[in-house]
């Protein structure tokens, strides 16, 4: 059985975490076997223990976790998503948690920190030795989701005169210096960067060259201050591999790598996927109640919009009972309205995360999805005119249909890329708000497109 325990990085990713392998631990928890729990998971690298605890239940969690006790590896607690962080985290003594935090670069320990309480954070901080305790108070300083809060503290700088040789000297003999590196930073007297030197550049040059002659003088400097959504953007941008964060007078503070922007990128897409969704920051480890309650606001506002468009149909009820296959056919308009709507604004929500829509480019984006939404009306009327038509044997019910279905997937489009670009304007998410105002433009447009058209001509 402790076999599957064993992992190399030759094995496939569908070999990790096998349902056999998952089990076989939830089996050993079941029958309190600490040493079987204990030789299974305590080979498993970090990630893969952060994903196990992920999986099981939460008093399985805790079994895990008490079994594992002081050989808890600190690099877990950083993989782990934020809601089971905290779950176990509570179950750590601080001494623990501090001993962790002290063993983790800079980003690293203010992620862990930076979610807890005051006091906790103040007891953990006060364990930690005065240098580090200030690197890290410095950090949970700036703003949330900022390069201040992002960026690693331990880097490596040298001034411009050093040659080849003293810098490798120096990277060998010097204990203050982070454990994995992509360059190194040329600094000038007063600490502000001025080139890099990729450190494969530095291993190919001889030793008496100078780091001035070698350096890169074009950069790409990260204000402290800036949002990590825009950094990653910036990577992205340049392909970076890493980059300096300088502080509001230009001087070097730390350093920012690829890994990092990794981990933003996949949070930010997350997020927006969420909320586009209506589930917030809900996550699957999250309770019953925890998740209904997440769900409830959404599904609320979500009510308060279908009663609108149900008071639309309202204003139509004489002219429904009239014609039965008038209730039949509504909510096909109203249903390819919501889709075709969906589609422009999940474009749309993207292209303003990646800064792809601007206001540069915004009319001809919006005058796009205008007569894409033209042009697939046009489409899809022809198709369900025909079938209205002879479904019911009545060519006036058919094109009564194709009209409405022209009129609302152009409303669609054009509520689909206006509302982003909208809420964007006025400062708010437009991930967090679109669905629900497209579903009501979509649906109130729909029905009274229908209906107003069929009540002018059919009964008139």
């Amino acid at each position: 059985m402790a076999d599957l325990a064993t992992r190399t990085d030759t094995e496939e990713p569908d070999d990790l975490l096998s349902p056999a392998f998952v089990r076989a631990v939830v089996d050993a928890i079941d029958r309190a076997d600490r040493p079987q729990v204990r030789s299974l998971v305590l080979d498993l690298r970090p990630a893969d223990l952060a994903e196990l605890l992920e999986l099981v239940r939460q008093d399985e969690r805790h079994a895990l976790v008490e079994m594992i006790g002081s050989d808890l590896n600190p690099e877990t607690l950083h993989e782990l998503d934020e809601s089971v962080r905290d779950d176990v985290m509570e179950m750590l003594d601080p001494s623990v948690i501090a001993s962790a935090v002290a063993e983790m670069d800079s980003d690293d320990a203010v992620y862990l920190l930076e979610d807890m309480d005051a006091q906790d954070q103040r007891e953990i901080l006060e364990q930690l030795p005065a240098t580090d305790r200030a690197v890290l108070e410095k950090s949970l300083e700036y703003p949330d989701y900022s390069a201040g809060r992002l960026m690693q503290r331990e880097l490596v700088a040298v001034p411009p005169f050093w040659d080849i040789g003293q810098t490798i000297d120096y990277l060998r003999e010097a204990d203050q210096l982070p454990d994995e590196f992509y360059e190194i930073f040329v600094v000038d007297p007063g600490y502000k960067p001025v080139g890099t030197v990729p450190l494969s550049r530095v291993m190919r040059t001889k030793r008496p060259v100078k780091m001035s002659e070698v350096m890169e003088e074009e950069q790409t400097l990260i204000p402290v201050n800036m949002d990590q959504e825009d950094v990653a953007l910036l990577f992205s941008k340049y392909d970076l591999i890493s980059a300096a964060v300088v502080d509001e007078d230009e001087r070097l503070v730390g350093v920012i790598t690829v890994d990092d922007i990794v981990e933003v990128i996949t949070e930010e897409a997350t997020e927006d996927i969420r909320r586009l969704g209506g589930v917030g920051e809900e996550a699957i480890s999250d309770t019953v109640i925890q998740t209904t309650r997440s769900r409830f606001s959404w599904l609320f506002l979500n009510l308060l919009t279908a009663i609108l468009a149900s008071a639309v149909i309202g204003l139509f009820d004489g002219t429904i009972s009239q014609m039965v296959a008038l209730a039949v056919l509504m909510p096909i308009v109203a249903s390819m309205g919501g889709n075709a709507g969906t589609q422009t604004m999940t474009v749309a929500v993207r292209a303003l995360a990646t800064k792809d829509l601007v206001p540069f480019n915004a009319s001809r984006i919006v005058t796009r999805e205008v007569m894409v939404g033209f042009l697939n009306g046009i489409m899809f009327a022809l198709l369900m005119g025909v079938i209205g038509g002879l479904w019911f044997e009545n060519p006036a019910l058919g094109m009564i249909i194709a009209a409405a279905m022209i009129i609302n997937l152009v409303a669609a489009g054009l509520a689909g890329i206006l509302i982003p670009i909208g809420l964007d304007k006025l400062g708010v998410d437009p991930a967090v708000s679109s669905a629900v105002f497209l579903t009501t433009v979509t649906d109130v447009v729909g029905f009274f497109a229908f209906l107003g058209l069929a009540a002018l001509f059919l009964f008139n």
